[in-house]
This record gives structure tokens, sequence and C-alpha cells, in this order.
């Protein structure tokens, strides 16, 4: 591994190559930068080591869900379809939260996301089973050089904002806090309260452990979303509705919906439809933390199977900034 790679690890940004440059390259592992990703999931085998207890359980788990709510609320309908409006502040605070998921910066995330609508299971698409098989668009693509740099001329809604493009390009940052502070508090857990059984080193692992989780669970809207489960509309690619996959990601298996309308921040059209991110944003609406929820126009749920849509992705850009 190289000095530019190691150093990619911490600065996403230094000595990438351009988009062109990095598109003109052939789909392939690359193991310099893909390192990291491969340690993230072995150190979960330390678990063998360090054991287990119910603290380092609620803490895996509570990890899992409140970043779980960052990505698919945030990372995905805020930044990466403006489905709804906020403040600067809350805006900076939820893609830190997103950022400690390890899933790169908030930038990167909404810049690949916005291309993927536009490409959906087309050739240009980075993640699609149908072009790349199912393993490549599971996890595979993260590892491609092809899509290591962030292509800012997507995300220009976003880019204005200085503490987001910060995030993005330091993106190992938050991850590496986290880091410290789970394994701070475990250490100090062991001291003050021995008798819940943790200590440092366990509570570091367990968060590891959620991380690899919550990456896999994530990736499985790219992956498995597009090949298991019912289309209700005719949306011109393979996505699919997942009771299932909406129960591990908060609400993001209603697939097909979410690929009819994307602008919508609910992906669950109907009350049966389980999506507890949209309740967590319901819910923050009334505090008026944010505001403005795009509701699903009555005409869109009227289309039938018949009424193949492409989705405009160009909108982003046009919405109203952040007050």
């Amino acid at each position: 591994m190289g000095m530019k790679a190691l150093v990619q690890w911490f600065d996403s940004d230094f000595g990438s190559e351009s988009l062109v440059e990095a598109r003109a390259q052939a789909d392939r592992v690359d193991l310099g930068r893909s390192t990291a990703f491969v340690l993230l999931h072995g150190v979960c085998l330390g678990v063998f080591w360090v054991g287990w207890s119910w603290t380092a359980v609620a803490v895996a788990v509570a990890l899992y869900w409140i970043r779980m709510f960052a990505i698919t609320g945030f990372y995905h309908r805020y930044f990466s379809h403006r489905s709804f409006q906020t403040s600067r502040g809350m805006q900076f605070l939820f893609a830190v939260l997103g950022s400690s998921a390890i899933q790169r910066g908030p930038l990167w995330w909404a810049a690949h996301h916005r291309h993927h609508h536009q490409h959906s299971d087309e050739e240009p698409d980075t993640h699609s089973p149908r072009q790349h098989g199912f393993w490549w668009a599971h996890m595979g693509w993260i590892t491609s050089p092809r899509n290591f740099p962030t292509d800012y001329s997507r995300v220009k809604d976003l880019a204005r904002y200085p503490e987001l493009v910060f995030l993005n390009r330091f993106d190992a940052l938050v991850p590496l806090l986290l880091g410290a502070t789970l394994y701070g508090a475990g250490a100090w857990l062991e001291r003050a309260h021995p008798d819940l059984g943790t200590s440092g080193g366990q509570l570091l692992i367990w968060g590891f452990i959620s991380t690899v989780v919550l990456f896999h669970c994530t990736c499985f809207i790219n992956s498995l979303a597009h090949v298991f489960g019912r289309q209700r509309f005719a949306t011109g690619d393979t996505s699919r509705n997942s009771l299932l996959l909406a129960l591990l990601t908060l609400g993001e298996g209603w697939h097909n919906n979410h690929h009819h309308y994307m602008h919508s921040t609910r992906q669950g059209f109907y009350w049966w439809e389980i999506d507890l991110t949209y309740y967590g944003l319901k819910a923050l609406s009334w505090t008026g933390l944010i505001w403005d929820l795009r509701p699903v126009p009555a005409e869109v749920l009227a289309k039938d199977r018949s009424d193949a849509v492409k989705p405009d992705v160009a909108t982003a850009d046009r919405l109203s900034p952040v007050e």
C-alpha cells in the first residue's frame, strides 16, 4: 500500500483523480484503499477475546438504530433527496451522526445516490445487480477506484456549506472519535461499575459489530431490494418492496415505492407499510426542528404498474436552501 492510499484513509480528497480519470478505469478492487474496509470486518473477530455483556449489546443495538436513522432520515431522505427542510445546525448534527456509520461522507453518499436514481439499473449505475451482479452491487462497488472521488457537481446545493465539505473530506474523523469515546466509556464503566461486566475493549469491539451490521443492512437496499420483494409500480428498473428489509432499515425496504416517487419524505406510501424513519421525522417536525415534509401526491398513488416513470434527479439542486 502506497503513501497516497494511506493518507486517503484520513483525507479522502487527497490526490484524488479527476472524475473523468476515475470513471475511465475498469472496475476492480483497490487493495490499498480497501484495506480499512477489510479491517473493519476483521476487528469484529475480537469478540472471541473480549466476550459480551448486556451493556455492550445494548450499546451496539442503540448505536445501530441511532445511526440507521441518521443514514435513512438525513443521508438519504434529506441530503440525497431534500424531501424536507431543516436548519443548518440540525443539518450538521445529523451529518456528524451519519458520518459515524463509516459509510463515507454525506456529499459522497448523496452524489452517488443521485447518480443511482438517474441511471437506475442502466449500465452507468455503479451498484446495479442487473448490470454488475449481486455481490458487486452489495459491496464490491465501494472498493473500486472508479467510485472513490466525490462528484461535487452533483451536490452543489450541499457543497456550499464548508462544514459539510470538511466532514466529507475527513470522513474518518468522526468514526475515530466514536471509537475513542466507546473505549473510554467502557474503561470508566469497568472501574466505576464492575457489576456491568464490560470494558473499554469490549465496548469498542461491539461498536465495530454494530457498524458492520449497519453497513450490510444499508447495502441490502442496493442489492436485495433489487432482487427480492414485490413491484407495485412499473419504474423501469428492478426496485422492489420488502417488509423484512423495511424493518431492518427503518423503512427503506419500500424501495419500489421510493423509485416510483423519490421526492416524498415517506417511503411507506400506505398506513400498513411500516416506515419508522418517517415516524421519527414526523415527530421531529412537531418540535419545529425540521419542516416542509413532502407528501406523496394523490396522482402518484393513482398510477398503476403500466406507468413506467424515470425520475428527475435534477430537482435537488433547485430546492430552497436551509435556513
